[in-house]
């Protein structure tokens, strides 16, 4: 521990202590204050923390080596990696570019549907639209393709500026249509915008199968999911799903898109690829679009670090404990009760408006009123407040302002997938202190139970 001043910078100034240690689903700070990590992370830590396996196994690939380039040497990890990604993938998704994170995987998978569509004689095929809100990164092209105001605003002059279509956040819709209709209403937003920019210059459709932080966990009508697919099969759009967040079991399938039976044409993975052990992440595509790229001269792109040994190592421990400890199905058991024990606050609390999530990704929203669903006044700032009222508590939370980054609070709650029910109690003790102390700083209603 020091008290010199920090050379480090990152997104605030928000005080934070020194980390000590950490394990299982509990961090500690070297003070020796406990945190229970309700979000793992940013949603990353999906088999918990300093599991021993894990370590061991990278610990036998950091004895042998740290660091192969890729063009000059195949590994054994990078291998057994890309075969085990490919077996736990839908069928026909066997074909594996690792990289470092989240808005490398995606701006992978963009580059790779670009230089395929590129061997099909479509080089008019450069727009790809995606929803707003969403998030899909940080770097200028993956920012590019994010519809989240605050993060994008600043750096839009040094933007191409691709197209966008509504995020289906049905439960603020008033009207008399059922929620299948909705998801196809939505999904028919999509093919009225490819009509608009002309179909013959749209490559892609990027979408979060299931929300991100930028919408806090939003699942779509089930009617969505297979409307999008038959529209970009109409117009011969690649479909790319960002499972950044999603994938690796979060949801209670391996990747989200399972839930559904759509296989998209791409997939980004990262976060609980690596799971908190190493930076790791992949693009995920058929041999169909792959070869074609590899015949033309080669996938133009890459970064240092892709498919590095110890990284690679790491995510391969991760998937081998996956499967040996049944981490997807506690996650959707797990789920289960989280949800539950989420929608009972909902009782207390006539400010949350709405829970949503799949699996052991959920999330609740505060409004001020359930039945227009305003949110609450920007004034409040409560997706900032909430976190913090929880932190002193020992609780480690995730929010955003819901509304295109502008207004609105939700707050993300995703613990690792190795939580137990009694540990959900746990996390929603401190929430319910947390939201007690919340509600009675903005002077808004709890309701008691008598």
């Amino acid at each position: 521990m020091t008290d010199a001043p920090s050379h480090l910078f990152y997104i605030s100034r928000a005080p934070r202590p020194f980390l000590d240690r950490a394990e299982g689903i509990y961090l500690w700070d070297q003070s020796g204050k406990r945190y229970i990590d309700g979000t793992s992370g940013a949603m990353v830590s999906n088999i918990g923390h300093s599991n021993p396996r894990v370590l061991a196994k990278m610990k036998a690939q950091m004895d042998r080596a740290t660091f192969g380039y890729r063009l000059h040497f195949r590994t054994d990890p990078s291998e057994n990696l890309a075969s085990k990604v490919a077996q736990m993938m839908p069928e026909g998704l066997d074909r594996v570019f690792f990289v470092s994170g989240g808005s490398e995987a995606v701006e992978s998978a963009v580059k790779l549907a670009r230089q395929y569509k590129i061997t099909q004689g479509q080089a008019d095929r450069w727009k790809v639209i995606s929803r707003y809100p969403s998030y899909h990164g940080c770097t200028l092209g993956a920012l590019d393709l994010t519809g989240y105001d605050p993060l994008r605003e600043p750096f839009s002059p040094m933007m191409r500026g691709m197209p966008k279509v509504p995020a289906p956040a049905t439960y603020l819709d008033r009207d008399n249509l059922s929620e299948d209709e909705r998801g196809l209403k939505y999904a028919e937003m999509l093919r009225d915008k490819i009509v608009e920019e002309g179909s013959e210059t749209v490559l892609a459709f990027l979408m979060e199968p299931i929300g991100g932080a930028s919408t806090g966990a939003l699942v779509a009508p089930d009617s969505y999911y297979g409307r999008i697919r038959e529209i970009c099969d109409e117009f011969g759009i690649l479909l790319i799903y960002d499972e950044v967040m999603t994938g690796v079991g979060r949801t209670g399938a391996f990747i989200a898109a399972e839930h559904w039976g759509v296989t998209p044409d791409i997939v980004a993975l990262s976060k609980g690829l690596g799971s908190g052990y190493a930076p790791l992440g992949a693009a995920v595509a058929g041999e169909w679009m792959v070869e074609p790229v590899l015949d033309s001269g080669g996938f133009q792109h890459g970064y240092t670090y892709s498919g590095n040994p110890m990284a690679c190592a790491a995510g391969l421990a991760v998937l081998e404990e996956l499967e040996e400890q049944n981490l997807t199905a506690n996650a959707a058991a797990m789920g289960d009760v989280l949800m539950a024990r989420l929608h009972g606050l909902m009782d207390r609390y006539p400010f949350i408006g709405d829970v949503r999530g799949k699996g052991l990704l959920t999330a609740f929203e505060f409004v001020s009123d359930r039945e227009t669903m305003a949110p609450l006044p920007v004034a409040l700032n409560a997706h900032s407040r909430l976190v913090e009222l929880a932190y002193e508590r020992g609780l480690i939370t995730y929010s955003r302002r819901t509304r295109g980054g502008v207004a609105g609070d939700h707050f993300m709650v995703a613990p690792p997938l190795i939580v137990t029910e009694a540990q959900i109690d746990e996390i929603m003790e401190i929430f319910i202190d947390s939201l007690d102390a919340f509600a009675a700083e903005a002077g808004l209603g709890v309701e008691h139970a008598t």
